[in-house]
């Protein structure tokens, strides 16, 4: 039987990357996916830069726009734009990325197996033993990064009491002056779908257009999806590769760890609530897992707790911002939107996603005050966040 220091399943961007730190710190790796690869992913497709920065090496072979203007309408109607100090969103597709990174994982000397599906997993005291289709190994530490319908959190009882979101995505190739209209920024639609919104992604030959909201929407989201088109002049028959997902998102007390296993991004729901954006978080969930896992087998920690502590700091405060803010725009629309097109707001929210604020608390001065007037909107909706502010 194969020997490993770690396997991880599933080769998305939580996954690569995990692979990647741990191959990098000469930790032997075999990253296990089910599909075959260029494979693609239903997925908005960008890249904040804030995600972006934690990466060990450059996107750039997969960038096909660069998002430096953000405009935000509510009811389709309201509307204000805001410029940014240069790129704040990397636009790609889940196909070109997904590859590259596990290119990167190889090229740092991971063992990749793709058409890989898991049967079987048996943890044990001293590590696991992975069976697939056609082989077999065994490792000290198992990486779940296969989703949060993947094999890892449904066999080791892992994740599961996740509340959902949903979305419905299309790709629109370029007509007329669309590529003109869209270059440089992104469409945000708030106040058109409960417990989320609608957007536009300018993209390299095409944009793409897509709805997300509460799990209850499902129904509805092609109808919403209707709507946005509507509003952007966009003839049904021309949307292709119509498609839809549900987004996890965990509850702060979701176990993340079992004996000699954790999970990483989507397996781990870390989604974030307000905007459906999971690479960031499976970037960072796969820095601290690989970490985690380095410092177990040299010997500096007794289990892997320490990673879920770690993810818990990280993540915690953008997540309770997050559902907040989320609340806030779904009950309070108008009045948050107001709020939110306040210059210092804007500043803020772009601290964030260009990585230099690392949750909407941190942000100073003059910021603060409309700020803790969402905050406050969202305790008069009844936000949820509250709970990560005293999770363990």
């Amino acid at each position: 039987m194969e020997q490993f220091d770690a396997i991880v399943v599933g080769a998305g961007p939580g996954g690569s990357t995990t692979a990647y730190r741990l191959a990098a710190a000469g930790r032997s790796v075999l990253l296990l996916d089910r599909a075959e690869f260029p494979r693609d992913k239903p997925c908005g497709g960008g890249l904040t830069l804030r995600a972006v920065k934690l990466l060990p090496f450059s996107v750039e072979p997969v960038v096909e726009a660069r998002v430096e203007a953000m405009r935000f309408r509510v009811g389709f109607r309201s509307a204000f734009e805001r410029q940014c100090r240069g790129p704040v969103v990397l636009m790609t597709q889940r196909k070109r990325l997904d590859h590259f990174l596990v290119q990167q994982a190889q090229a740092a000397g991971a063992d990749f197996r793709q058409t890989a599906k898991v049967t079987a997993i048996e943890p044990d005291d001293d590590g696991v033993t992975v069976r697939w289709a056609g082989g077999e190994a065994r490792a000290a530490v198992l990486v779940g990064a296969d989703g949060c319908n993947g094999v890892v959190p449904k066999l080791l009882g892992l994740g599961g009491d996740y509340t959902h979101g949903v979305a419905l995505e299309a790709n629109v190739p370029y007509a007329g002056d669309e590529e003109a209209r869209y270059r440089g920024a992104a469409v945000i639609e708030l106040g058109t779908v409960p417990g989320g919104y609608g957007w536009v992604f300018p993209k390299g030959d095409h944009f793409n257009v897509g709805v997300g909201g509460w799990e209850e929407e499902g129904p509805r989201l092609r109808e919403h999806l209707a709507d946005l088109c509507r509003a952007h002049a966009v003839e049904s028959g021309r949307l292709a590769d119509t498609r839809g997902y549900r987004l996890p998102l965990r509850r702060p007390d979701s176990p993340l760890v079992r004996g000699r296993a954790l999970l990483v991004g989507d397996a781990a729901g870390v989604v974030d609530p307000l905007t459906g954006d999971g690479m960031y978080e499976a970037i960072v969930t796969g820095q601290l897992a690989a970490a985690a896992i380095v410092d177990l087998l040299e010997g500096r920690t007794a289990d892997l707790e320490p990673y879920a502590v770690a993810v818990r700091r990280a993540l915690g405060p953008l997540a309770a911002a997050s559902w907040g803010a989320k609340v806030a725009f779904d009950r309070f629309p108008r009045a948050t939107f107001l709020l939110a097109r306040v210059p210092l707001v804007w500043r803020a929210v772009e601290g964030l996603m260009r990585g230099e604020l690392s949750h909407p608390g941190a942000a100073r001065g003059l910021a603060r005050g409309p700020l803790r007037a969402i905050q406050a909107l969202a305790r008069a909706a009844g936000d949820p966040g509250r709970a990560y502010n005293s999770a363990p």
